[in-house]
C-alpha cells in the first residue's frame, strides 16, 4: 500500500489570485472549527482517512472454498475495539452470563438483531416451516456444527434449527463475508458462533476447530459451504466423522468434494447434495445471481452497463442469471464454455460464445463462474486493457489467479474496501473486486427470499438425515428426495398468492402420478 498523499493547493498554476481568496476564505472557515491553517490550506486525500491494518495474507493455498470478501450489508460504525483481534479479548454477552463465542464486537448486537428482523420478513416460508415444527422438535437431540456464511438469512436458518430442537455451533465459511451485528445478535442471544469480518486465515481455521470442539460436545450432523469443514473433521477427528449422521452440503465446491471422496472410498457417513436440488440450483444460484451480480458491480465501480462489454466464464445456472441481468442493462454479453450443451443454451439465447483468448484484449468487463481453477490467468491479465474489471461469482477463490499477481513488479492500490488497482510497470490498471473471491456476498447484499428457498432445503435435509431409519442411506453422496424439493416450493408460493391446479383422479391416473406428487421423475430436467 503507498503512502498517503497530501496535496497542497497552493501549487495550482495559471491566475492564483481567485484561487488565494478562496484559500483565505476557507481558511478562516476552518479556523472557526478549530483547525490550524496549514490543516485547513490542504485537501487530504481519502488514503489517509484510512486506519492501517495487518497484513493479511493473500493466498488461500490451503482452502479451497473459504474466499469471499466484505458484505456491504454491515451497517455499524467500528470503533477502537475492532482494531483489536477478536481472539484476544475476553468476550462475554451483556447479561454477563455467555461467553462461548468469538466476534468482533458484543456491542452491535441491537444492529443485527434488527437486521435478521428485516430478513425474517422476508423469508415467510423459513418461517411457516419453523411454527409448523417447532412443538414436534424434530432436531431433539441433534448437535449441528455448521459452516456457512454468517449473514442475516443465515441467522434466519440458525435460529430455526435451534427453535426445531437442534443444538448448534456455528462459524463462517469465509473470512469476509460475516456480518458481524448479526454475529454479535447471534452470541448476544447465546448462540456459539466463531466469526467476523477480516478473519486471517490462521483465525479461520481456529474458528472452525472452536466449532468442531469443546466440552460435553461431539456434532452429529454437518452443515457445510465449501467442503473446508468437513475436511477439517476427516483429517483430524475421524471418529467424530464416522460417528456423525450425516453432510449437507450447498456449494458447487464442497459437493465436488464429497463427490471425490465418495469415489475414493472416503466417506464414511451419507451426504446431501443441497447444491443439485432443483430449489437451490433453479432459484439461489439463478434468480439470486441474477440480482446480486449488479448489485455487487454498482457498489463497487459506479459502472454504467450500456453498452460495456462483457465475458461471463460459463453459462451455468449462476452465468444464466448473470448474463440475463447485464443484458438488460443493456450490456454486450459473450459466453465462454466447455460444455457444448451449455454453449448451444447461449447461443440460443442471443449471446456469442468465445474463447477467453478473442476478447481478453477488449472486453471491459470478466466475470468468472465455473467452480474451476484457473479460468483467469496471468498470461490473460497481462494482455487486458488498462481500466478492466475482473471479478468472481464462483464460490472458489481458484477461478482468478490472483496470486500470479502478487509479484514485485506490479503495485496493489487499495481504492476502496474490497476494490483494489493492480497497477503494471508501464501504468497499465485493472480493477479487482473482492480479491478474487465471490462478488455478491462480498460486496453487496443477497435476496433475503431466495435465500429462504435454499435454507428451508438445508433444515429439511437435516431433519431427514437426522430422523431416517437405519439403511436407508449408505455412505454416498444423495440429492433432495423430489418430494422435499415440491414441499420448499410449495411453502413459497403463498407469498405470490398463487393457487396450484389439482389433478383430478382420472388426469392422475393418465400420467401415472399420484395426486399429492411429486410430480416429475427424478430425471425430469426443469
Amino acid at each position: 500500500m503507498s503512502e498517503a498523499k497530501i496535496v497542497s493547493e497552493s501549487g495550482s498554476r495559471g491566475d492564483s489570485g481567485p484561487v488565494l481568496e478562496a484559500q483565505k476564505s476557507h481558511q478562516a472557515s476552518a479556523n472557526k472549527k478549530g483547525l490550524q491553517p496549514e490543516t485547513a490550506n490542504r485537501q487530504i486525500s481519502f488514503a489517509e482517512d484510512r486506519k492501517p491494518r495487518k497484513r493479511r495474507s493473500m493466498s488461500r493455498s490451503v482452502s479451497a472454498s473459504s474466499a469471499d470478501s466484505f458484505s456491504s450489508g454491515s451497517y455499524s460504525s467500528s470503533d477502537e475495539e475492532d482494531d483489536i483481534s477478536p481472539r484476544e479479548r475476553n468476550q462475554v454477552n451483556s447479561q454477563g452470563i455467555f461467553s462461548d463465542f468469538c466476534i468482533r464486537n458484543i456491542k452491535h448486537a441491537d444492529f443485527g438483531r434488527r437486521e435478521i428482523e428485516i430478513a425474517e420478513q422476508e423469508m415467510p416460508a423459513l418461517m411457516d416451516l419453523r411454527r409448523r415444527a417447532q412443538s414436534d422438535k424434530p432436531l431433539q437431540g441433534a448437535k449441528i456444527v455448521g459452516c456457512t456464511h454468517i449473514s442475516a438469512q443465515s441467522a434466519v436458518l440458525i435460529e430455526t434449527l435451534i427453535c426445531l430442537g437442534a443444538k448448534v455451533r456455528w462459524c463462517a465459511c469465509n473470512i469476509y463475508s460475516t456480518q458481524n451485528e448479526v454475529a454479535a445478535a447471534l452470541a448476544e442471544a447465546g448462540h456459539p458462533v466463531f466469526a467476523w469480518k477480516g478473519e486471517e486465515e490462521e483465525d479461520f481455521w481456529w474458528c472452525i476447530e472452536k466449532c468442531i470442539t469443546a466440552d460435553g460436545w461431539q456434532p452429529n450432523l454437518i452443515l457445510d459451504d465449501g467442503g473446508d469443514l468437513t475436511h477439517s473433521i476427516i483429517k483430524k477427528y475421524p471418529s467424530i466423522f464416522r460417528a456423525a449422521k450425516g453432510i449437507v452440503e450447498e456449494s458447487v465446491t464442497g459437493v465436488h468434494r464429497l463427490y471425490q471422496l465418495a469415489k475414493t472410498g472416503k466417506l464414511a457417513i451419507p451426504a446431501m447434495n443441497v447444491n443439485d436440488s432443483v430449489t437451490k440450483q433453479k432459484f439461489d444460484n439463478l434468480y439470486s445471481c441474477r440480482e446480486s451480480i449488479l448489485d455487487g458491480l454498482k457498489r463497487t465501480t459506479d459502472m454504467m452497463f450500456g453498452g460495456k462489454q462483457v465475458l461471463v466464464c460459463g453459462y451455468g445456472e449462476v452465468g444464466k442469471g448473470c448474463c440475463s441481468a447485464l443484458k438488460g442493462m443493456g450490456a454486450i454479453v459473450y459466453i465462454t464454455e466447455i460444455d457444448p450443451i451449455c454453449a448451444l443454451q447461449a447461443c440460443m439465447d442471443g449471446f456469442r460464445v468465445v474463447r477467453l483468448n478473442e476478447m481478453v484484449r477488449t472486453a471491459d468487463i470478466f466475470i468468472t463462474c465455473t467452480g474451476n481453477k484457473n479460468v483467469i490467468t496471468r498470461e490473460s491479465l497481462d494482455k487486458m486493457k488498462n481500466g478492466a474489471i475482473i471479478c468472481n461469482m464462483g464460490h472458489s477463490n481458484t477461478e482468478i489467479d490472483v496470486a500470479s499477481l502478487k509479484t514485485p513488479e506490479l503495485t496493489w492500490e487499495k481504492v476502496r474496501s474490497q476494490v483494489d488497482h493492480v497497477i503494471w510497470p508501464d501504468g497499465k490498471r485493472i480493477v479487482l473486486l473482492a480479491e478474487g473471491r465471490l462478488l455478491n456476498l462480498s460486496c453487496s447484499s443477497v435476496p433475503s427470499f431466495v435465500l429462504s428457498i435454499t435454507h428451508c432445503t438445508q433444515a429439511l435435509a437435516l431433519i431427514e438425515l437426522f430422523n431416517c431409519p437405519d439403511g436407508r442411506y449408505q455412505r454416498d453422496v444423495y440429492l433432495l428426495p423430489k418430494k422435499m424439493d415440491e414441499y420448499v416450493a410449495s411453502l413459497h408460493l403463498a407469498t405470490f398468492d398463487a393457487h396450484l391446479t389439482e389433478l383430478t383422479d382420472e388426469q392422475a391416473k393418465y400420467l401415472g402420478f399420484n395426486k399429492s406428487g411429486p410430480f416429475k421423475p427424478n430425471y425430469y430436467r426443469y
